[in-house]
């Protein structure tokens, strides 16, 4: 008769314990006393023996699986017994009437009992759907659950319907230029239907939702629509009723908008990011009130249309996070267009005056708009966490660097841990989390080569640290600028604004920072981060031969020229 290989109680606390790795694989041969696999348990890990010299017939937990202390893992016997002649499938493989309340399960492969997964998902935006997706790829049995649309806040209400809307900017700064390129129009004269601007953004939100809902279905993943919550057993409930049990969770409820408690703040004129893409109507004036990347992209998508637009920003300058210099370039060109931009300055009260709403700033100046867009930010969306008692920070879910929470087999990508808001650190967070959810905590978050990306125009993106921060970090550094005027490209495509800026650290030439501020940039930092995340130096990125002409130049040429090396740049005296 096979012998069992069960998992051993290693403490007197332990009631669980991981397999690290299985030494032998299915039908090897074993020793009595011969070392089979290796266990690790919250306290220490070990080595277990044959208890039994044979073949090792079955392997029902693998590597990275964690298990209940007594549960069979795996049969040793002899060479060519079936498993079937020692006892029916059932009783190796039972079907308990009720799952176990603890955390049991890890890696694949795993026995999962009817209606029960190896990883539940919490929402469907860019961390869930990827995580989700992810977990199914590497053979787990996926569920999530989404409250609204799959896609998230970035595919609904921020990334794709900004750029739709931008899109109209780009298209009316060709038709600007195009005179001075020998286009002529009989009549430059616009008008704006934002109906069929709205229907246009939906449908292209709509095809991208789907996809992602096709994406999942295609991959195995089990599809929930409702509000899903975690109870204090750790089981994932939809809509207060339906209980899924997981033996891991990935909670990726994203964020909502951010409210500011000022008088007058629930004014019916007063819209947020997720409303004002919905307007029917072109507002004839807008109070934008935050400077960050969300009201910046709006402003200049609704004055590229006519509105009149005023930015209040608390900060000195507008997007903080940005380079001073480029912020600073940044609003000299959204000035040019006409947007009117007032820093260091916060709003007191929101009045009504006669139909028309009023924004009251702390001096006492006065901001009248027929709209106002609130745009202070994201914060996080903890409502998934429900009846679990998880470690918060300031509104954020505090995670490690394997994105797991304080509570043990629930992680948290994206959005609800505030560390970095954005679509793109949101999929490498979701991959990170589905990985160390099924295999065990192996894989690290490394946000070094994460880009940043204002959609304005120009555009704006930029990698690692500002010059200011790489200052205060390193002291002494070397800065490098190349304008796109002096590129042949932008000068060819009538796109000159703007400037790619490097920051060295100025005893080994390590790339500290890049920064972009022109067309193209959203596209051209990919490679910056490229170069960020290998950690090429300045001189190794000037041994790389770049197409002629291409933007991606004024790239090379900053790097030459922090290192007073720019061949296309007037010679610097001495």
């Amino acid at each position: 008769m096979a012998t069992e290989i069960i998992m051993p109680k290693a403490g007197l606390d332990m009631t669980e314990g991981e397999i690290v790795r299985w030494i032998k694989k299915e039908g090897d041969s074993v020793s009595e006393g011969e070392v089979i696999l290796e266990i690790m348990t919250d306290k220490t890990s070990m080595e277990i023996e044959a208890e039994a010299s044979g073949v090792l017939l079955k392997i029902l937990h693998g590597d990275g699986t964690t298990v209940p202390i007594a549960e069979v893992i795996g049969y040793i016997g002899a060479a060519g017994e079936s498993l079937e002649t020692v006892r029916t499938k059932e009783e190796i493989m039972p079907d308990p009437p009720a799952p176990a309340p603890s955390d049991t399960t890890g890696a694949l492969p795993l026995i999962r009992q009817e209606g029960s997964y190896h990883l539940v998902v919490i929402g469907g935006g860019p961390a869930g759907y990827v995580a989700a997706i992810k977990a199914a790829q590497l053979g787990a049995k996926v569920a999530i659950v989404e409250k609204n649309e799959f896609g998230g806040t970035c595919l609904n209400k921020g990334c794709i319907p900004t750029k739709t809307f931008l899109r109209n900017a780009e298209i009316l700064d060709g038709v600007a230029q195009a005179a001075e390129r020998g286009l002529h129009f009989k009549d430059m004269a616009f008008s704006v239907d934002m109906k069929k601007l709205v229907s246009y953004k939906d449908s292209v939100v709509k095809k991208l939702t789907g996809g992602v809902f096709a994406l999942l279905k295609s991959n195995g993943v089990e599809v929930f629509k409702g509000v899903a919550k975690i109870n204090k057993d750790k089981d994932v409930v939809v809509d207060g009723s339906k209980i899924l049990k997981a033996d891991k969770i990935i909670l990726a409820g994203g964020s909502k908008v951010a409210r500011i408690p000022i008088p007058g703040i629930e004014h019916p004129a007063v819209l947020t990011s997720d409303d004002i893409l919905s307007l029917q109507e072109l507002p004839e004036s807008l109070v934008v009130i935050g400077g960050g990347v969300i009201g910046v992209e709006m402003a200049e998508a609704l004055g590229s249309l006519g509105t009149k637009v005023t930015i209040v920003e608390m900060a000195d300058y507008i997007i903080p996070a940005l380079d001073k210099e480029v912020s600073q370039t940044l609003r000299a060109d959204l000035e040019k267009r006409g947007c009117t931009i007032l820093t260091g300055a916060g709003i007191e009260r929101i009045e009504d005056r006669s139909g028309r709403l009023a924004a009251v700033l702390k001096d006492g100046r006065v901001i009248e708009a027929e709209k106002a867009l609130l745009s202070i930010g994201r914060v996080p969306d903890l409502e998934g966490v429900g009846e679990l008692d998880l470690e918060i920070e300031r509104g954020r879910i505090k995670v490690d660097k394997y994105m797991e929470t304080s509570v043990k087999g629930v992680y948290a990508p994206g959005d609800v841990n505030g560390i970095k808001m954005l679509a793109h650190t949101a999929f490498r967070m979701a991959e990170i989390a589905a990985e160390n959810a099924l295999h065990g905590n192996k894989q690290e978050l490394k946000l070094l080569s994460a880009p940043s990306v204002v959609y304005t125009r120009p555009e704006v993106a930029m990698v690692g640290l500002t010059e200011d921060q790489a200052r205060e970090h390193y002291g002494e550094v070397r800065v490098g600028k190349f304008p796109f005027v002096a590129n042949g490209r932008a000068l060819a495509s009538g796109e000159t604004h703007g400037f790619v800026k490097v920051i060295l650290d100025n005893k080994y030439g390590e790339i500290l920072g890049i920064h972009i501020i022109g067309s193209m940039a959203a596209e051209m930092i990919s490679q910056a981060s490229l170069v960020m995340e290998i950690e090429a130096t300045a001189e190794e990125v000037l041994a790389t031969i770049y197409g002629h002409p291409t933007y991606s130049e004024a790239l090379y040429e900053a790097i030459a020229d922090a290192l007073g090396l720019a061949v296309h740049l007037p010679a610097k005296r001495k």
